[in-house]
């Protein structure tokens, strides 16, 4: 079984509610009837039901048809609800009713009111708008998981060559997000990453803290900050294995690894990569899929309260299938 397989089946044992806020987006309803179909998810389509109503006849979506719940933005029973939350969450800056009534009305902010309040479980969005867009009103209102303060992403790397990670499954984070994350940061996302291996791909994080230093073999605040990060992630998870600092080669190849830090329980055998800024775990991901031709699933976005997923603007629907069955994952283990 392959891992996309695995994360389809804990879905369906789970069947999770997942929000679309972009009911009306073609990809979208159509992921959502296949995610219905092969029982993955719940889902709920926000948007005007009329044109959400249009499109599933046009297409045959009779999975949607049978068993979506469509919700209406702008009247829906837990209206006012939402908005009196909204305006308890943030009173303190400055939030009106007219304004909390006006924002319940974009799906992208009514979404989030849902899980917040229970009804949802988890949201996957960004095939129409913008990531900016996405992440904004859940940091308004879901915020950060406890002991968290940064969001990251991480990216679940398949490779064909079986022989790095667990049978060709790493980790990579963060690839998505936060472009210079401080020692405290860096040591919240190897924490974040870690368990989002164990929720997604299952087993246990062997987590590699990558410098371009083994162990002091070089001298700079960049390594120091890795040196830095690996032991406040010890700190946070003293359950989880945490090793830095790590050059790439020490990290993944045996033989380098017991050579440049002997003893380490991870070196040579990491599954989880932790880069130490944005622009390297993105340059990373992105030459590992091109040139190792690995498959890159995400980014699944991590340190939120609740799982919240945002698409590339030119996903697939098969990519938005494999993005809301994650997302379960997510919630199952949150």
């Amino acid at each position: 079984m392959d891992l996309i397989e695995k994360i389809k089946l804990n879905a369906k044992r789970e069947k999770r509610l997942v929000v679309l806020p972009e009911g009306t987006e073609p990809r979208t309803v159509e992921a959502a009837d296949i995610v219905i179909r092969e029982g993955l998810a719940s889902i709920a389509l926000i948007g005007d039901p009329e044109r959400i109503g249009s499109m599933v006849s046009e297409k045959g979506f009779e999975n949607v048809k049978r068993s979506a719940t469509i919700i209406d933005p702008l009247d829906h029973p837990m209206k006012q609800h939402y908005i009196d939350m909204m305006v308890e969450i943030r009173k303190k800056k400055g939030l009106t009713r007219e304004q909390a009534a006006e924002l319940i009305e974009n799906p992208l902010y009514l979404s989030v009111m849902m899980i917040k309040n229970g009804d949802a479980d988890g949201e996957v969005a960004g095939a129409d708008n913008a990531t900016g867009d996405v992440l904004r009103p859940a940091f308004q209102y879901i915020k950060t998981a406890p002991g968290i303060s940064v969001v990251s992403g991480a990216f679940i790397m398949i490779l064909k060559d079986r022989e790095y990670g667990d049978n060709g499954i790493m980790m990579f984070a963060d690839c998505a997000v936060h472009p210079d994350p401080t020692d405290k940061e860096l040591a919240e996302i190897a924490v974040a990453t870690a368990g989002t291996y164990r929720d997604i791909v299952g087993g246990e994080p062997r987590v590699a803290m990558l410098s371009f230093s083994t162990k002091g073999s070089a001298s700079h605040p960049m390594v120091d900050k890795v040196v830095n990060a690996t032991r406040m992630a010890r700190e946070m998870a003293p359950g989880i294995l945490i090793e830095g600092e790590l050059q790439a080669d020490a990290a993944i190849v045996e033989s380098i690894g017991r050579k440049k830090a002997p003893g380490s329980e991870i070196a040579g055998n990491a599954n989880v990569l932790v880069f130490p800024t944005l622009e390297t775990g993105n340059i990373a991901y992105k030459l590992v899929q091109r040139l190792a031709h690995a498959e890159a699933v995400g980014p699944v976005l991590q340190g939120m309260a609740a799982p919240i997923n945002d698409l590339s603007r030119g996903c697939s629907v098969d990519d938005i299938v494999s993005l809301i069955a994650i997302t379960a994952n997510q919630a199952s283990g949150s």
